[in-house]
């Protein structure tokens, strides 16, 4: 068994952030998106007075933010199809830092390889892109998984939140870094940055390796494991039909999970090709991704300490009034300046809304052994979203042309989001590990 609340193995897990975020700065957020836009950008036509680059994939023609969107849908797809059979698996046999490994290594491996992106060989290329993702957000599965299992439930906003702040500082650390190198040797280079990722991720994921156990309850598997792995998911889903908050708080969740990733997601190819940015051109584009990281830091931070105060289930209701009014603002600027003001504003609710979503939901669990199972139903639910929340944004663009409209389209996500967050009742937490704590 792991010791509990321990202060060197919660610093370990939380280090694990540092590692990937990289990947979700730097190649989904800052430095790819660029990239991949001017790489994709050379069949230029004009629509509605609009120049709209175009791109051919498989013999079929798509907008080239489109075609980016519906790979990222693809990729958490995948990602949800195959995270529940895993941790079943993973939870009976008590493999959770293996798969987390495995994931890791993936997504790093494929980081690098996106080193070699070629517009003219677009299907291999993406396929790089799309295994990245799938990388990073499976590893995540089981990385969630062990937060009940080193800290009690009442660490768990505290904890959470260090693990968004350890990722934001250590991705804008290399962010820093890699701007710093591409605007002395230009932006032609950026590729190498993709190496640059790949290294920091699988190498300062040895941190929570050498700290995190294997097999926290030191379970024995049989030969069967694999279909006790369904039959573990089939027994968690059944169980959670008896936990009617625990639904409700999932209803809101998937809803808003729908426009909060997809909304990061092409945040800065939304500004790449609605926003005249003058001479300021990638750089600006990247010291807006850097206002949204170090922002985030103390957006994570205040929420968890503002949730201790007047509850979770409050402080996410106020997140989602403050995208609802992010995704308004968006249809409207113009300016560099009015970005960047809009990128504050969404960094200070990008990490509060992650980390409190994250730590709600591990409130609300009942006593159980079978985290990486639970979170992994967690997981599906915000990966469906995000698949349904890109692909419709890639859908609107491919419609109207128009970004600006798809920005909207999120609008709607938040709005029922909230709604359903309405019906959720704040309750004591289920664990008898919290006594007099209310969610």
């Amino acid at each position: 068994m792991i010791e509990i609340n321990n202060p060197k193995t919660i610093r370990a897990w939380a280090f694990y952030d540092w590692a990937n975020s990289v990947y979700s700065l730097v190649i989904s957020t800052a430095i790819f998106p660029i990239y991949y836009s001017s790489q994709t950008n050379t069949h230029v036509r004009v629509i509605n007075g609009e120049e709209v680059a175009f791109v051919r994939f498989f013999s079929l023609e798509f907008i080239n933010t489109e075609l980016y969107s519906y790979v990222m849908s693809l990729s958490f797809l995948v990602v949800a199809l195959i995270s529940p059979l895993l941790s079943g698996i993973a939870d009976y046999t008590g493999s959770k830092k293996k798969f987390l490994k495995f994931f890791c290594y993936l997504g790093s491996v494929s980081c690098g390889m996106l080193y070699f992106f070629d517009p003219n060989h677009l299907e291999l290329s993406m396929l790089f892109a799309l295994l990245a993702s799938i990388g990073f957000w499976g590893s995540l599965v089981f990385y969630n998984a062990y937060l009940p299992e080193i800290a009690e439930p009442a660490l768990h906003d505290e904890v959470s939140a260090k693990g968004f702040a350890y990722g934001y500082i250590g991705s804008s650390i290399l962010l820093i870094g890699i701007l710093a190198v591409l605007m002395t040797i230009g932006y032609d280079y950026s590729k190498y940055a993709f190496i640059a990722v790949a290294l920091w991720w699988a190498g300062f994921a040895q941190v929570t390796y050498r700290a995190i156990p294997n097999n926290v309850y030191a379970r024995k598997p049989d030969n069967s494991y694999i279909w006790k792995g369904y039959q573990e998911l089939k027994l968690v889903w059944s169980e959670l039909n008896d936990q009617i908050n625990l639904k409700r708080y999932l209803r809101s969740f998937f809803v808003y999970s729908m426009g909060v990733q997809t909304v990061m997601l092409m945040a800065v190819l939304f500004a790449k090709k609605e926003i005249e940015w003058g001479g300021s051109g990638d750089t600006g584009l990247i010291a807006s991704v850097l206002i949204i990281q170090f922002v985030a830091v103390a957006g994570a931070y205040g929420f968890a300490r503002l949730s201790s105060r007047i509850g979770n289930v409050p402080v996410l209701g106020i997140a989602l009034i403050i995208w609802i009014g992010i995704c308004v603002s968006a249809y409207f600027i113009q300016t560099p300046l009015q970005f960047y003001i809009l990128a504050g504003v969404v960094g200070l609710v990008m990490g509060g809304i992650q980390s409190l979503s994250r730590s709600t939901y591990s409130k609300m669990l009942p006593e159980t052994t079978d985290h990486a199972s639970y979170f992994s139903f967690y997981d599906v639910v915000e990966k469906l979203g995000i698949v349904i929340g890109t692909l419709l944004f890639g859908i609107i663009e491919g419609v109207t042309a128009s970004m600006r409209m798809s920005s909207i389209a999120m609008l709607s996500f938040f709005v029922v989001g909230l709604i359903l967050l309405l019906f959720v009742k704040r309750e004591k937490s289920i664990s008898p590990l919290i006594q007099n704590k209310t969610y």
